[in-house]
């Protein structure tokens, strides 16, 4: 009887779908068999209601089965597969929220107010519909030229590009909190840069601290963040020393941007006096910069490094160089802080000739990593580049008018839907939509007019 029993239990699981049933119910029949028949035949019981509920669903969905891997994404993303699995309407909802969360963004813009700026501004945009909303002051300050965000999302940071700060011969870095209801600033405090006319500044990955590059001075400094928000004296700062050959603009250093490694261990920082990008060792809890970290990357005599950007999968870098308007590639050793150069290309057109007035500014990978863009200052274009995922090698693609003059930032939206060329010269902001396949731009027809933009960046706005 029991004999009879096991078997007629086995075949009849054999031909069921739900397979973590089978696998519970058989492990188990054989060790209760001799003295807890009804408890197995009550199993196979039970197996038999879910498993024909299983059934129904997958029938209804269309699916192949109610795998292991549809039951593990449950409604964490929406996807197609849990969506037709029968999970709909808790994967729609997941989904929805996921596309809400991103879907518009507050956008601050930092300026030279040598002319009708008055500081940082701010405007909404809609990434689901490309439409933007019209531009307002942020906050009142003093040629903040370049902005960063906390990871946070919730204070943010801008350099005060001048030579004499508070009577000292430095410029000064400044913190802010960000409302989240209206996106409006409160200045918190400020502190001395490090060197006069500082530039380019980031926020370190675990928003401890503020990262700045001196262009006048050539010096690069760490300001700790503390936890409110504001910003203590600065930790750490290097003088650069040394020139190139340019005797009119590399007679000396010119630090024009810093930069850190996902791993927040080394810092980068590119130096258009000295051709140079400096690798320094990073210790974000200490504050410190070790300038024997790694060996520096030398770039071509006159080339004028100015920023710097690493690919999204931590594998290549890339600097723009100002002066000779190129961009070069390298390969980097995340373990090392090494950047070994693979390649140098044009940003412009045919046969790349720099013409007088002609220079280049930033430099930005896409977000999935297929393309990367940069921007041409004279030629007032973004030269658009495919990235071979093997060897980080560019292909030039093709160069798209920024319908301005002298485009000195851009910015990609977090999605990789839009770029946002800010040209300096013309005072507008332009939006174009970026071909997912190509990389290439199209203009959509949104303009922001905002006075002297130098830089863009993004918060995502909770609703």
């Amino acid at each position: 009887m029991i004999t009879r029993q096991l078997k007629f239990s086995q075949e009849l699981l054999g031909s069921m779908t739900c397979c973590g049933r089978v696998r519970f119910v058989l492990r188990y029949q054989g060790r209760w068999m001799m003295k807890k028949q009804l408890l197995v035949m009550a199993l196979v019981g039970l197996c038999l209601v879910g498993c024909q509920s299983d059934s129904e669903s997958a029938t209804e969905s269309a699916t192949e089965s109610a795998t292991e891997a549809e039951t593990e994404a449950g409604t964490e993303a929406g996807t197609e597969a849990g969506t037709e699995a029968g999970t709909e309407t808790g994967s729609t909802a997941a989904g929805e929220q996921e596309t809400e969360q991103a879907a518009k963004y507050r956008v601050y813009v930092g300026t030279y107010t040598n002319g009708d700026s008055q500081g940082i501004y701010q405007f909404d945009l809609d990434v689901t519909t490309g439409k933007t909303t019209k531009p307002t002051l942020a906050a009142e300050a003093k040629n903040p030229s370049f902005v960063a965000i906390h990871p946070s999302g919730k204070y943010l940071y801008s350099v005060s590009e001048v030579a004499d700060f508070d009577g000292e011969k430095t410029g000064g870095v400044s913190a802010y909190s960000i409302a989240a209801d209206s996106g409006a600033l409160t200045l918190l405090n400020s502190t001395p840069s490090g060197g006069r006319g500082p530039c380019h500044l980031v926020t370190d990955q675990a928003g401890k601290n503020v990262l700045v590059a001196n262009y006048s001075e050539g010096s690069i400094a760490c300001i700790p963040i503390k936890e409110d928000g504001s910003l203590a004296a600065a930790s750490a700062v290097v003088q650069h020393e040394g020139s190139s050959v340019n005797e009119q603009r590399q007679a000396g250093p010119h630090a024009h941007s810093i930069n850190l490694d996902a791993a927040n261990g080394f810092a980068f920082a590119a130096d258009l006096g000295l051709d140079k990008v400096l690798v320094y060792g990073f210790d974000g809890e200490q504050g410190t910069l070790d300038a024997a970290g790694a060996p520096d990357a030398d770039l071509a005599p006159g080339s004028g490094p100015r920023h710097f950007a690493f690919h999204p999968s931590g594998k290549y870098a890339y600097v723009i160089n100002e002066m000779l308007c190129t961009v070069t590639g390298f390969s980097y050793d995340a373990d090392a802080g090494k950047l070994t150069s693979i390649q140098t290309i044009s940003t412009l057109p045919g046969d790349g000739e720099v013409e007088k007035g002609f220079s280049t500014a930033e430099v930005v990978a896409h977000p999935s990593g297929k393309f990367l863009y940069g921007s041409n200052r004279g030629h007032d274009s973004i030269a658009i580049y495919s990235i071979d995922q093997n060897s980080g090698k560019l292909t030039h693609v093709g160069n798209e008018s920024t319908q301005g003059k002298t485009p000195r930032n851009f910015a990609l939206d977090p999605t990789g839907a839009y770029l946002l060329a800010e040209n300096q010269g013309s005072g507008t902001i332009v939006l174009f939509e970026i071909d997912q396949d190509s990389g290439e731009l199209t203009a959509t027809g949104e303009v922001v007019k905002v006075a002297n933009p130098v830089c863009i960046r993004m918060v995502p706005i909770a609703e």
